[in-house]
């Protein structure tokens, strides 16, 4: 029973390994704001975002449109099934601004960050307690941009050894830490899509409704935009719903 158990386990790792090898081959769209200074401020949660690739309106005028900067932990770990999952927070109920709202960990960068890896792992530490050394940062996404130009990278990381992690949740932030099947999120089923317009441009805007341990969660559009597009990369394929109609490019699939 013990060498079966090793042998389950030292499959998990390869195939996490596999995944790990695939991701870091990945290369963002270019951006605009890649090449830009960009100015100091708060941290916000967004409902609405768009990746800055598919976003030519702002990048037409990047002088006038400087978005404020932030990170986010797309943090990934087998489950016990074999399924690939990923670790999602619920904010804190008395927070002023979309309290109870789910959200991946991270926030604002830092002075002191030396890149968005470091915001998003520093953030996450501070939120749920994972420990940065867990957690081996494969790559990088395109930035998100919220209607409020709060500029979001989603950083995805792996994390190899899950029973390591210990939540410590940072009550004035978050309320409860969970986890979710990454592949739902390029599913068509639980999903809840409304058409938006947005400097001129029109866009569809997903939720993902998602149920754990007897509990109903509803996932807004700024973080299932960032999920449905980690799920497209780390599986290689385009949304079931994305091909041919307006969340192909909002996508940028």
């Amino acid at each position: 029973m013990e060498s079966l158990t090793k042998a389950t386990t030292s499959s998990k790792m390869q195939r996490l390994v596999v995944i790990a090898q695939h991701l870091r081959n990945y290369k963002r769209p270019s951006s605009s704001y890649d090449q830009m200074e960009e100015t100091d401020a708060g941290k916000a949660v967004s409902q609405v975002g768009f990746q800055e690739s598919v976003t030519p309106t702002i990048v037409k005028d990047v002088e006038r449109y400087r978005p404020k900067k932030a990170a986010v932990l797309v943090c990934l770990f087998e489950g016990d099934k074999g399924d690939l999952r990923v670790i999602l927070t619920k904010r804190a109920s008395k927070l002023s601004t979309h309290s109870g709202e789910i959200s991946l960990p991270g926030g604002k960068a830092e002075e002191g960050d030396k890149d968005d890896e470091e915001t998003a792992t520093r953030e996450a530490e501070k939120e749920i307690g994972v420990d940065p050394s867990l957690v081996e940062v494969i790559t990088v996404l395109e930035p998100f941009l919220s209607k409020y130009l709060l500029r979001v990278v989603p950083v995805i990381g792996v994390l190899h050894n899950k029973k390591a992690f210990k939540p410590t949740l940072n009550p004035a932030e978050v309320e409860e830490v969970f986890d979710a099947p990454l592949e739902m999120c390029i599913k068509d089923e639980n999903r809840r899509v409304r058409e938006s317009e947005w400097m001129g441009e029109k866009y569809l805007l997903h939720y993902l409704d998602y149920e754990y341990e007897n509990k109903k969660y509803l996932i807004w559009v700024f973080t299932a935009a960032i999920l449905i597009r980690a799920a497209a990369v780390v599986y290689q394929k385009p949304p079931a719903f994305g091909e041919g109609n307006l969340s192909s490019s909002f996508l940028g699939l």
